[in-house]
Formats: structure tokens, sequence, C-alpha cells
């Protein structure tokens, strides 16, 4: 009896928990498909039609496709350079046991102290200097390689045998090709789990591309939202219908790999 009750007990707090991150969410959707200018009061909400009015001033009477298409393009050059880059350094570091790899792993554990809102100031002086203010490389070229990255992905190759390498390597493979056809595919969940946070981390961005860019042109989805939030009012149907747009590629790359991410996060517990 006791056994069932807290079984019970545990099964609604799960549904309270799931309850409460859900509900922002379908909210966000819910009010985006409200007719423009409707109150957004529980009792409207319920009551009120489906219309996608919103969704279709947004893309009619804003530049939200291109701020999508910034957006999307900083992210997906932004997670390629981290998969590739943090992978080969990783993997020295992982692999080449020595005292310069020690110093310069250190460097990164200690790079990862330093809170990222410090750099706004010389990031902006260094963007001004090297004459990419304003520009896609000033969104781009700082995030390439990523601490955090570093260090998740040399956590998870350490945790990898080196005898398929070292088979590799008598049946004549290169160095290269035992990094991209060896290792490189053992390490999915791992570089899955790096793809998603600095996807989600360059599309979220708001900050450095509000500091770092000028032009209507260069804005990411973001700073165009900011801007639909008026001086004397908030148009909120609209508001949400944007940020329903800049919710659904986040959601959509998690369900496609969600199980490389459960795999990613979960293998640094078990001892290989």
């Amino acid at each position: 009896m006791v056994k069932s009750i807290l079984a019970l007990s545990k099964y609604v707090l799960l549904a309270l928990v799931l309850f409460i991150m859900i509900f922002p969410l379908a909210w966000m959707f819910r009010v985006s498909l409200m007719k423009m200018g409707s109150s957004i009061s529980m009792e409207n909400l319920l009551a009120s039609g489906i219309t996608f009015e919103a969704y279709a001033q947004l893309f009619s009477g804003t530049n939200t496709l291109m701020y999508f298409f910034n957006s999307a393009f900083v992210g997906i050059t932004v997670t390629i350079g981290n998969i590739l880059f943090c992978f080969m350094v990783a993997y020295a570091l992982a692999r080449y046991k020595n005292l310069t790899n020690k110093i310069l792993f250190a460097s990164v554990v200690i790079v990862l102290m330093i809170p990222a809102h410090i750099l706004v100031v010389p990031l902006y002086l260094f963007a001004l200097k090297a004459g990419i203010y304003d520009t896609y490389w000033s969104l781009i070229l700082p995030w390439m390689v990523q601490p955090i990255g570093i260090f998740l992905v040399k956590q998870y190759i350490e945790n990898i045998p080196p005898s398929m390498e070292e088979a590799a390597r008598i049946d004549g493979a290169g160095e290269f090709r035992i990094l991209f056809q060896v290792v490189m595919p053992m390490c999915k969940p791992a570089l899955a789990v790096l793809a998603i946070q600095v996807f989600f981390t360059n599309w979220n961005s708001f900050l450095f591309p509000y500091i770092l860019t000028n032009s209507d042109s260069l804005k990411t989805l973001p700073v165009g939202l900011a801007h639909l939030q008026g001086f004397q009012a908030i148009d909120w149907q609209q508001l949400m219908a944007g940020s329903a747009v800049a919710v659904l590629p986040v959601l959509i790359l998690f369900l496609i790999l969600q199980k490389q991410i459960v795999s990613g996060i979960t293998a640094g517990a078990i001892k290989q």
C-alpha cells in the first residue's frame, strides 16, 4: 500500500513538472493563433478561434525571413565549425599526453571559468580594429571553437579504447583517416550534444549580435523579434508568432538528435 502511494505520488509530481514546463510553450503557440489585437486573458484564450493572421503579417510586414536566414546561417556555420575544430583539438589533447597538452587543457578549463559577457567590450574593439564589425564574420569567427566543446569531446574520447586506432595504423591508415573514419563515428553521441548546445546558444544569442552588427540586413532572429515590441504597446500575437518561429528549429533538431543526446549525456557515467 505504501509503495503504491509512493509510486502514485512520483507520477503526480512528474506530471506537475511536465505541465509547468509545457504550459509556457503551449501558451505561446495559442496566443500566436489568436486574432490580431485580441486580449490574452485566460477566458479569451479558451474562447477565441484559430487564425494564422499573425503569421501572415509577420512574414509579409517584417523582415522575419531575412532574420531567420541570418540566424540559421550563423548557427549552422558555427555548429559545423565547432564539431570539426573542437573534435580535432579534443583528440589531440586526449591521445597525446605531454606537458604542452596538459598546459593547453588547463587553459581550456580556465577559459570556462570566464563569463562570456566580460568579452563584450574586447570583442567589440577587436571587431572594429579587424574590420569585421557589422559583417557575418563578427557573428561567426569568435564562436568557431568553444571551450565547453573541447572539454566535452575530450572526456568522451578518453573513454574510447585506442585499440581500434592501433589496428587501423597497422593496416596502414594515416592519422587523418583514423581521425575521421575511425574515431569520429564513435564520437557521434558527444558530437550530437555539442551540436545542439552550440546551435541552441547561437540561435538564441541576442547580446553579441546586437552589439557586433548595425545593419538591418545582418540582424538575427532574436534581435529582429526585439523590435516587434513597441514603446507604447506590444502586439502579443505577432510577437508570439515570431517566438514560435524561433522555437521550432530547436525543437526539430532536438527530436532528430534526441537518442544521440541522451547517449552522450549518460556515456560519462559508464566506466569503459
